[in-house]
C-alpha cells in the first residue's frame, strides 16, 4: 500500500486529525469501525506518536472512543449530542449575524456574495465535497464579519458529530438547493440591516439538522445510538 502524502510544512497530527475527520464526517470510516493507531502510521508513513495526538483530538470532539488495552472505536452518531450540538451553534450563530446587521457594509456583502457563487457553482457541477466545505466558509465569514472569530472557533469544536448528519442529508434530506437558498434568505436580511429578519432566517437554517436526523436515522439504525 502507497503511504498518503503529508504536507510537509504543515504539523503532522493536525493534517491526519483533519484526514480522519473528514473519512468519518462522510462515514467513509463508518459509525462502529475500529481504528488502529498502527493501521493509521501506515497509511501516512508516520510513527504512532502524531498518530496518538490526532486520535486525542478526535476523542475530545466526539467522534471516537479510545479504550485503554482495547483498540480505538468511530463512535456511533449520538442523537442527544447532535441535538445539544445544534442548540448551542444556534444561540451562537444567532447571535453572530444580529451582531454582523451592525457592522455590515457594501465590502463585505460582496464576500458573502462570492461565497454564495461558489455555491451555486459547487451545485451546478454536482460538487458535493466542495459544496459541503463552503458552507463552511459562509458560517466562517458571517463570524469574521461580526469581528468574533471565536464563536467560530467554539463551533467547530462542537460540529463534529453534527457535520456527519449534515454530511448524510445532503443527498435527500436537505439537498443544497434547498441550502442555498436559506443561505440567500440570510444574506438579503444582511443586506436590509433587519436584524429581526436575519435572526428568524438563521434559526430556519439551523433547525434544519433538528428535523432531519430522526429521517436519516430510520436509514442507517445501525449508525446512530440515543445517548
Amino acid at each position: 500500500m502507497t503511504a498518503e502524502t503529508l504536507n510537509p510544512v504543515q504539523p503532522v497530527n493536525q493534517q491526519i486529525y483533519r484526514i480522519l475527520r473528514r473519512d468519518i464526517v462522510q462515514c467513509l470510516i463508518p459509525p462502529g469501525t475500529p481504528l488502529s493507531e498502527k493501521e493509521v502510521s501506515v497509511r501516512f508513513d508516520v510513527s504512532r506518536q502524531p498518530v496518538r495526538e490526532a486520535f486525542i483530538k478526535l476523542a475530545e470532539n466526539g467522534l471516537i472512543q479510545i479504550r485503554p488495552q482495547r483498540g480505538s472505536y468511530v463512535n456511533k452518531i449520538s442523537i442527544r449530542q447532535v441535538r445539544n450540538g445544534c442548540f448551542v451553534r444556534e444561540a451562537i450563530e444567532r447571535a453572530v449575524v444580529r451582531r454582523a446587521v451592525t457592522l455590515i457594509n457594501d465590502d463585505k456583502l460582496w464576500l458573502l456574495e462570492q461565497k454564495l457563487q461558489q455555491q451555486r457553482s459547487a451545485i451546478n457541477h454536482r460538487q458535493q465535497d466542495d459544496f459541503f466545505a463552503l458552507d463552511d466558509d459562509f458560517h466562517q465569514l458571517l463570524a469574521h464579519i461580526a469581528d468574533c472569530s471565536l464563536a467560530w472557533d467554539t463551533i467547530e469544536n462542537i460540529k463534529a458529530t453534527i457535520d456527519r448528519v449534515r454530511y448524510m442529508s445532503l443527498e435527500h434530506v436537505s439537498p443544497p438547493d434547498r441550502l442555498i437558498e436559506q443561505h440567500y434568505a440570510i444574506f438579503h436580511a444582511l443586506e436590509q440591516r433587519d436584524v429581526a429578519a436575519v435572526d428568524a432566517a438563521m434559526q430556519r437554517h439551523l433547525h434544519e439538522i433538528s428535523e432531519t436526523i430522526l429521517l436519516i436515522r430510520q436509514d442507517n439504525l445501525d449508525w446512530f445510538n440515543e445517548e
